[in-house]
């Protein structure tokens, strides 16, 4: 499929002192992490007064092999330590239940896929992380995303793409808002991961080698099902193909998602092919998961989305009718598309289909390497 290629235009290398202005308290948001370390660093190096602050965001059972909040912590210490800035804990596990956690759950029960690390950073770490760290007399914060920040020329804040596009995280950060945007600095956003490494193991971090964390925390490197089980009532029912022949039994439509191949239970093939199985389409109504081969099948092909909930870095939709670029994914290249937009819901048509674009997942969208906002996809069409 044709797609609209980021290259080193698309991730431009801003200035980030520049959004420092006079401050001079910053708090800055430490996970263990190499990125928010580095972060830390080179405020310290700014001549500002830094603060660590480490979110503990969730307590079920987290001490366990998948998901070791100590640890974190721990490395967030010998990190601070190394930096010589004080690092305080703050827990946020309250707020996270109620904010992100309980949406969660009520997605997957509505038989959509939704993204909690975007709900999160709406709602923790670019809200009650940073209410908490004005309480306490700071200025701004700082966190280790890869994203940049500038001001256009009516002075409002846009986010940038960062300088890295393999690591660029504005998709993750498409729902803040002028208020939060204009609290914040990302300090890492114009250098490469693999120069954030670099500096880290040059000033002598002992996290400048730590593997990156990957998937939702409060899930970690568990078994899904196994996780999403114990808060949502298992419904099996029948696996079918779009013709109606039953092929197999699915164990509840909430541990599925559009385009899954793998964790189906099918094996063979329908046409003795070998082509693999994919989910592609779940029917609530009958509690029917519907199957079937190929990886391009028509199924899994999009060619427009309706997104709801939407949310306007500067307050306000792009003009409708106008070309601009959409992910629907993370990892996807931006796409071609032209939107139709209100103040919360959009329209996206699509140059070329889309593969499995997810009701429940966010529809993120671009004019270059700004990110305009973006919304939660309700509906699509092929």
């Amino acid at each position: 499929m044709q797609q609209i290629e980021s290259d080193r235009m698309n991730h431009p290398v801003l200035d980030w002192k520049s959004g420092l202005g006079s401050r001079k308290t910053i708090v800055v948001g430490m996970s263990g992490g190499v990125d928010s370390s580095v972060t830390a660093w080179r405020l310290k190096q700014a001549g500002l007064e830094v603060i660590g602050m480490f979110m503990k965001n969730w307590e079920d059972d987290d001490d366990d092999a998948y998901c070791s909040t100590r640890q974190d912590f721990l490395d967030a210490a010998a990190a601070a330590e190394v930096i010589g800035i004080e690092l305080q804990a703050v827990n946020f596990a309250a707020e996270y239940k109620d904010r992100v956690f309980a949406d969660f759950l009520r997605e997957y029960q509505a038989g959509r896929t939704p993204n909690p690390d975007v709900l999160c950073n709406a709602e923790i770490k670019f809200k009650a992380f940073l209410d908490h760290a004005i309480a306490q007399g700071a200025q701004c914060i700082a966190t280790g995303h890869y994203a940049q920040l500038q001001h256009d020329a009516a002075g409002l804040v846009q986010l940038i793409r960062a300088a890295d596009a393999s690591k660029d995280q504005t998709y993750f950060l498409h729902r803040l808002n002028q208020s939060q945007l204009a609290r914040t600095v990302f300090p890492i956003g114009d250098l490469q991961k693999s120069e954030v490494r670099a500096i880290a193991a040059r000033i002598g971090l002992p996290n400048a080698a730590k593997r990156d964390s990957t998937g939702i925390c409060f899930i970690g490197e568990r078994p899904f099902r196994e996780f999403l089980n114990r808060y949502l009532p298992s419904q099996p029912g029948p696996m079918k193909t779009p013709s109606g022949r039953t092929v197999g039994q699915h164990q509840g439509l909430a541990f599925y998602t559009l385009g899954q191949r793998k964790g189906l239970g099918l094996g063979g093939d329908r046409a003795g092919d070998g082509s693999p199985w994919y989910v592609v389409e779940k029917n609530l109504d009958s509690n029917t998961l519907v199957v079937d081969q190929g990886h391009d099948h028509p199924g899994l092909l999009s060619k427009t989305l309706h997104a709801i909930d939407a949310s306007w870095i500067a307050e306000s939709p792009p003009a409708s009718a106008v070309r601009h670029a959409a992910k629907t994914r993370y990892r996807q290249l931006d796409a071609a598309c032209q939107i139709q937009a209100t103040a919360n819901a959009f329209d996206l048509q699509f140059d070329q289909p889309q593969w499995a674009v997810t009701p429940g997942q966010s529809a993120v969208l671009y004019d270059g390497p700004v990110c305009l906002g973006g919304g939660i996809i309700a509906a699509r069409s092929t």
